[in-house]
């Protein structure tokens, strides 16, 4: 059998596993994908891999008693034994007050995230890639570490309610760090797509070239409250942590930055500067995403945040049926939009301030405020009169982004990022923010 399943074939698979159930209600996922790399690293390289992977879930429930098994062989007979197996957890299991059952069948956007271009990407092309990428570097006598990976797949599901959903992706991210012959300059660049058409490592690796020269020669600045410009893979490490915490029940529980005195939340309320629209769309051409989510609700678009209001929170089907609302499942992508501004505006438009490469390193400092911790890295350039004059030694910042989205000066361009902290691809503009706190100096370069 394949691995990767059509449409029909993974219905037909299901099918199958389900015809083996005796429970009261059954659900049944499965996944199958090929991934492959090309790690390099002192301008050598140094891993060439592949992964297949396939993977069926079943979950069975006996009322509320519900165990869940898994294996990776397809054959009949495993399908039988991880059936039973489930069931027999099930059994076993204490009853859980929160289990809602299984969901009726749904109707789905259409979203197209397979591209046949990166599902033809073979160990030919990873080193045609690199070797691009790898000329550059070892040319203009710089050292380059850097990493390409390739994945094709789907995932399905199927329950005993006749609930039926599938779809395919494909992906390709490309991350580099160039370093000067003496290591005192560092850039970085990373990019993520669905068609690896769009990838061009030629392009990217001028980018961190360009960045690691420009490194050299750091100075040290005074810690303090500064103008910022976040690149977009800045900008997306601290504002992923609010995406990934836009949950209804930890707010009502008093438990995250968007809870309020009482047992409330701040939905409806506005948090942020009114040029701030963050949403989920599936169909996004330039992040698409799969129309599903969770136990096969629909993900539709949605907006979370609009003219800095708090528009939606995530509502798990048992929270939602708690509190008399409607379910809404977790995002399966997160779009910020943005201005007009080029990334040369967002510069020749600041008087005083500091261009930010990357963060990293992120760490939660308080969860009620959303206040994070982490340091610069790979290019942090100082900004007078419009021009970047030098670049200045690393810092390490307080921040939160909440905070910093109250502080907005100018929005950019959206364009695609991968996120140095959870490898999740977004849509995030540049944004210059004012009042942007650095509380000391780091030495790393």
């Amino acid at each position: 059998m394949a691995i990767i399943l059509t449409e029909s074939e993974a219905k037909a698979l299901l099918q199958k596993v389900l015809s083996y159930s005796k429970a009261d209600e059954c659900e049944v996922n499965i996944l199958g994908e090929e991934r492959g790399n090309l790690r390099y690293a002192r301008n050598e390289v140094s891993t060439s891999g592949s992964l297949i992977n396939q993977n069926l879930q079943v979950q069975s429930a006996f009322g509320k008693k519900v165990g869940v098994a898994t294996i990776d062989e397809f054959s009949d007979e495993s399908i039988e034994k991880v059936v039973r197996r489930s069931e027999e957890l099930a059994r076993l299991a204490p009853e859980n007050p929160e289990y809602v059952g299984v969901l009726e069948p749904q109707t789905y956007l259409k979203s197209n995230g397979f591209f046949e271009s990166t599902a033809g990407v073979n160990p030919a092309y990873r080193a045609d890639a690199v070797a691009k990428s790898l000329d550059l570097t070892r040319t203009q006598n710089m050292t380059a570490a850097g990493f390409l990976e390739n994945q094709k797949g789907y995932s399905a599901m199927m329950n005993s309610k006749g609930l039926f959903a599938y779809y395919p992706s494909t992906s390709v991210n490309f991350s580099l760090t160039v370093r000067t012959p003496d290591g005192k300059g560092s850039g970085y660049v990373a990019k993520g797509y669905s068609d690896v058409a769009k990838l061009d490592t030629a392009a990217a690796t001028k980018i961190a070239i360009q960045k690691s020269k420009g490194s050299v020669d750091a100075k040290a600045l005074e810690p303090g409250k500064y103008t910022v410009i976040l690149e977009p893979t800045a900008a997306a490490v601290l504002l992923e942590n609010i995406f990934f915490n836009l949950d209804a029940r930890s707010a009502d529980e008093g438990r995250s930055f968007l809870s309020k005195a009482g047992g409330k939340s701040k939905l409806n309320e506005k948090i942020v500067d009114e040029r701030v629209n963050i949403y989920s769309d599936p169909t996004h051409p330039d992040l698409p995403a799969s129309p599903w989510a969770g136990d096969g609700q629909a993900a539709n678009k949605i907006n979370w945040i609009e003219k800095g209001v708090v528009k939606n929170l995530v509502y798990s089907r048992y929270w939602a049926q708690k509190n008399n609302v409607k379910p809404v499942p977790f995002p399966t992508n997160v779009i910020m939009a943005g201005g007009t501004a080029s990334m040369e505006e967002l510069i020749k438009s600041t008087q005083r301030g500091i261009l930010v490469t990357k963060l990293w390193y992120i760490r939660e400092v308080d969860p009620q405020t959303l206040l994070l911790t982490g340091l610069t890295r790979d290019g942090t350039f100082y900004i007078e009169n419009g021009v970047i004059k030098h670049p200045i030694k690393n810092f390490r910042f307080n921040e939160s982004p909440v905070i910093m989205l109250n502080n907005l000066e100018t929005l950019g361009k959206p364009e695609r990022v991968v996120s140095t902290e959870s490898n999740s691809n977004y849509l995030i503009p540049p944004m210059k923010i004012r009042e942007f706190t650095f509380s000391s100096l780091s030495d790393a370069v």
